[in-house]
């Protein structure tokens, strides 16, 4: 079971991301776009996805991930049960939410220098 604490430091360490607080719940943001957040209550995390690809994630583990509501259907965006994933899964999916929002050279150069990814 993943929890927010799991992925956090993530939000600190990849190139150009910072943690925000918004109306009480925690995100990452690169610039002013936020590529994963987490519900007030730190059950749910929302990350960045590829929008062609989503409907294919959810419905091959659909007790673990869901589509947001239908008002954000029209951003790249998917929404993982923090308590389906394990922790090494939910960094995983941080750092790829990241890739989508930063230039490909910084995600090479990531590349490069976790081979194992982020562990």
């Amino acid at each position: 079971m993943a929890v927010v604490d799991d992925v956090r430091p993530l939000g600190e360490q990849l190139e150009r991301s910072y943690l925000a607080w918004v109306r009480g719940s925690l995100r990452f943001r690169v610039g002013q776009i936020v590529y994963a957040g987490f519900s007030q209550d730190e059950t749910v995390m929302g990350f960045a996805f590829p929008k062609e690809e989503r409907a294919a994630l959810v419905a091959g583990e659909p007790h673990k991930f869901v589509l947001p509501r239908d008002s954000d259907l029209r951003f790249n965006w998917v929404h993982a049960r923090l308590a389906e994933l394990d922790p090494v899964e939910a960094r995983e999916l941080v750092v790829d939410a990241w890739r989508m929002v930063v230039p490909q050279k910084l995600a090479r150069a990531y590349d490069l220098t976790h081979p194992e990814g982020p562990g």
